[in-house]
């Protein structure tokens, strides 16, 4: 395995609740993000996950690197994972993490854009919000991406597992979340089929 790249499906992710410990301390805004956030936001894991995500600012992603100094980064660019460097983060907002002595994949960081404090979706720039309302917390202190960030990203693919989600989630955000789901729906998706059922909720 040495001085090869694992193979895309060779994930054997961590849990969320390994990260808090490895971040301690950190000033950098971090999150769980996909769909262990909106298993963190229920309160229970409701499903498998094939992997973990978590998001930070795009320009403080050097201050994360060095808590996982046993990985190497890699970036999936057009469909081929390349070791980061500052073309290929620059290139994309994913950054997969490689155990090498395990020779697998456990997370992915997401870079996510920002304006200082303030989170900016890399789908629509003028939709932002600050870290402090983007950042929720489970029981246990993990942070999460809120909700219906998290949905808004899912409206993309809208792959069986997202539709899924999807359902099980809506009806436990409250009016407020709801309403920003439906209005940033309209904004990046305005034909999604989703949009309806967010309004009539």
């Amino acid at each position: 395995m040495a001085g090869m790249t694992p193979a895309v499906d060779a994930w054997e992710p961590w849990r969320p609740e390994a990260l808090p410990e490895r971040l301690e301390g950190l000033s950098v805004p971090w999150c769980v993000a996909g769909g262990w956030a909106l298993d963190l936001f229920r309160g229970a894991q409701t499903r498998d996950h094939g992997d973990l995500e978590f998001a930070v600012p795009h320009g403080r992603f050097g201050e994360v690197a060095p808590r996982f100094p046993e990985f190497d980064w890699f970036v999936p660019v057009d469909g081929v994972l390349v070791p980061a460097d500052e073309d290929t983060l620059e290139a994309e907002h994913q950054t997969w993490a490689l155990d090498r002595a395990a020779g697998c994949w456990r997370f992915d960081v997401f870079r996510e854009p920002h304006d200082g404090d303030v989170w900016v979706c890399r789908r629509d720039p003028g939709i932002r919000r600050p870290y402090a309302d983007l950042i929720a917390y489970d029981g246990a202190g993990v942070p999460y991406m809120a909700p219906e960030v998290v949905l808004l990203f899912k409206a993309k693919a809208v792959r069986d597992k997202d539709v899924r989600d999807f359902r099980a989630t809506l009806p436990l955000l409250d009016a407020g979340r709801k309403q920003w789901l439906a209005d940033s729906l309209a904004r990046v998706h305005p034909d999604h089929t989703w949009l309806e059922a967010v309004t009539a909720a």
